[in-house]
C-alpha cells in the first residue's frame, strides 16, 4: 500500500458529517426514498461550496456505510446510480472550485464501472488545494482499524500517529488531521461506525434537521457553535489548572 503523493488540502478544520434523514424527508412528503437521496446530493453541493469560506479545509461525508448493503436491493442500486451521476456531474465543478475529491472505504464490493469513475475523478481533481472533500463509500470505521492492524502482523510496532496514517491508507485515503467537529443530521445521536479512530477528540453536534433541509446557514451555525467550545484534550486549562 502506498500513500498518494497528491497535494494536501488547504489548511483548515476537519469536519465530518453523517448525512442522515434523506429517506425520512422523502416519505414525509409522500415521495419515493430515492428522491430524498437526490435531494441530499443537492445539499452536498451547497455545503461543499460554502465550506472553505467557513474555515474548513477537509470535509468528510458519510454517504454509504458497510452495513447499508443490508438495505433493499432496489434502494442500493438507486444509490449506486446516484454516486455515478454525482461523480460525472460534480467532477468538473470540483476542478473549477479547487476541490480535491477522495473516496474512502472499500472498493472490492463496488462494480468495476463505478471504481473506474472514482479513480478518474480522483485523478482529475488531484491538484485541488482549496478543500479536500472525502466521501465515505462502503465505509466502516471498525473494519478500517481492523485492516490496518492486520497490516502490522509482521511489522514493527507503531505509535498512534503512524497507525492513524495506516488507517487512512487502507481506506484508499491520504492521511489527514484528526476530526475537529462531527455533525449528524436527522435527530439520531450515535456515530454509526463513522471515523472511529479519527473522532477520538472530535466535538459532537447532533441536529434534528433532516439532511436535505440542511443549508449554508446550518453549517455556519455549527461552525459558530464549535468556535465557542473549549477543547482540552484531557488537560486542565486556565484557572482550573492553577
Amino acid at each position: 500500500m502506498t500513500q498518494s503523493a497528491s497535494p494536501q488540502a488547504a489548511p483548515g478544520l476537519h469536519v465530518g458529517i453523517i448525512m442522515d434523514g434523506n429517506g425520512r424527508w422523502a416519505t414525509g412528503k409522500g415521495r419515493p426514498r430515492s428522491e430524498g437521496h437526490r435531494a441530499g446530493a443537492q445539499t452536498v453541493r451547497r455545503v461543499v461550496e460554502v465550506a472553505p469560506n467557513l474555515g474548513i479545509g477537509t470535509l468528510t461525508l458519510y454517504a454509504f456505510s458497510a452495513d447499508n448493503w443490508n438495505r433493499p436491493a432496489l434502494e442500493v442500486r438507486a444509490l449506486m446510480r446516484l454516486f455515478r451521476e454525482y461523480l460525472r456531474a460534480e467532477t468538473p465543478r470540483c476542478i473549477r472550485n479547487g476541490v480535491r475529491l477522495e473516496i474512502i472505504g472499500r472498493r472490492d464490493r463496488l462494480d468495476a464501472g463505478l471504481v473506474g469513475r472514482i479513480e478518474r475523478a480522483e485523478r482529475a481533481t488531484g491538484a485541488g488545494r482549496r478543500l479536500l472533500l472525502r466521501i465515505a463509500l462502503d465505509y466502516s470505521g471498525r473494519d478500517a482499524i481492523l485492516r490496518a492492524a492486520q497490516c502490522l502482523q509482521a511489522a514493527a510496532p507503531l505509535g498512534r500517529e503512524a497507525f492513524g496514517r495506516l488507517v487512512a491508507i487502507v481506506d484508499h485515503g491520504t492521511p489527514v488531521q484528526e476530526l475537529d467537529l462531527l455533525i449528524r443530521t436527522g435527530g439520531e445521536r450515535r456515530l454509526s461506525d463513522f471515523l472511529l479512530w479519527e473522532a477520538a477528540y472530535a466535538e459532537l453536534l447532533f441536529l434534528e434537521r433532516l439532511w436535505p433541509d440542511f443549508g449554508e446557514a446550518d453549517l455556519a451555525a455549527a461552525m459558530h457553535d464549535f468556535g465557542g467550545r473549549e477543547r482540552r484534550y484531557g488537560r486542565l486549562i486556565g484557572a482550573a489548572a492553577g
